[in-house]
C-alpha cells in the first residue's frame, strides 16, 4: 500500500507548507505532490520555493507541478513582458520576498536564475493509475498528451461540475474556495484560499484505490485576512502606469 499527499496553492505561505510536511511525514512514507502556485500574494514566496527545491529525505518523493503564477513570473522575467500582468496578480509580494525595495523602479533581476531554471523544468501534470494531478484542471475529451498549457494552468470548472478524465479522478487547485476542499466523485479541488485564511487542507490518496481522498490533513497558520490593506503594505512594489 502506498499513498500520495497533494498540496494546493500555497501562495507564499511557507509556514503552512512546513506544517503540512511535518504532519505528512509523521505518516506512512509516500509521494508528496504540490500542485503549483507557490508564489505571489502571501509573504514568503522565496522561502516557499527554497523549501521545495530542497526536496524531501528518502524514502519520500516530492513532485512539484507548475502553476499559472509561476508561469506568469517566468514569462515576465525571461520573455520581457510588461510586468504589470504579473505584478498586479501578486508579483509585488514575491519581489519583496526576494529583497526588492518597496519603492523605486522594478528590478526583476532580484529573482535568482537558479529559481527560474527550477520553475522552467516543473511538469504540468502527474498521472498515475487512478488519478491526474494538475494545477487547474483538464478537458475531459482531449487526450492527456494534447492538453493545452492554458487549460492545465488556468482552467476553472463550472460550479459543481463533476468531470474527471476517462476513468481517472482529477486532483487540482487554482479555483479558490475558503469553505473547501470541494470533493466530487470524479474530481477533487484542494484550493482553500490558504494564503488568506491560514487554513491548508492536504488530500491523502491511496495509490491502489480509485476515486477521491481517503483522508484529509488540515493545518492552520495565522490568517492574513487584512494582508493586502495593512499599512506596511502601502508602499509595496507597483507596476508602472
Amino acid at each position: 500500500m502506498s499513498f500520495t499527499y497533494a498540496i494546493a496553492d500555497l501562495h507564499g505561505r511557507v509556514d503552512l507548507l512546513r506544517l503540512a510536511l511535518e504532519s505528512i511525514m509523521s505518516r506512512e512514507p509516500g509521494t508528496v505532490i504540490t500542485l503549483g502556485d507557490y508564489i505571489d500574494r502571501g509573504p514568503h514566496s522565496r522561502q516557499t520555493i527554497v523549501t521545495l527545491m530542497k526536496g524531501l529525505p528518502a524514502p519520500w518523493k516530492l513532485i512539484s507541478l507548475v502553476g499559472n503564477h509561476e508561469l506568469m513570473m517566468l514569462e515576465t522575467i525571461r520573455n520581457g513582458l510588461q510586468p504589470s500582468w504579473w505584478i498586479d496578480n501578486g508579483g509585488g509580494h514575491t519581489l519583496v520576498s526576494y529583497g526588492h525595495p518597496r519603492q523605486g523602479d522594478i528590478d526583476l533581476s532580484v529573482v535568482p536564475k537558479k529559481h527560474l531554471d527550477w520553475i522552467a523544468k516543473l511538469p504540468l501534470m502527474q498521472v498515475d493509475t487512478h488519478r491526474i494531478y494538475v494545477h487547474a484542471g483538464v478537458e475531459p475529451h482531449i487526450a492527456l498528451d494534447q492538453q493545452p498549457t492554458q487549460v492545465l494552468t488556468w482552467k476553472l470548472y463550472k460550479h459543481n461540475t463533476d468531470k474527471g478524465h476517462g476513468d481517472r479522478h482529477v486532483v487540482h487547485g487554482h479555483h479558490q474556495h475558503d469553505n473547501g476542499p470541494k470533493l466530487y466523485k470524479n474530481r477533487t479541488n484542494l484550493d482553500t484560499l490558504a494564503w488568506y485564511t491560514g487554513r491548508l487542507v492536504v488530500g491523502v490518496f491511496d495509490d491502489d484505490k480509485p476515486g477521491g481522498p481517503v483522508d484529509l490533513i488540515e493545518v492552520w497558520g495565522t490568517p492574513h485576512g487584512g494582508y493586502l490593506i495593512q499599512a506596511e503594505e502601502a508602499n509595496l512594489v507597483k507596476a508602472p502606469g
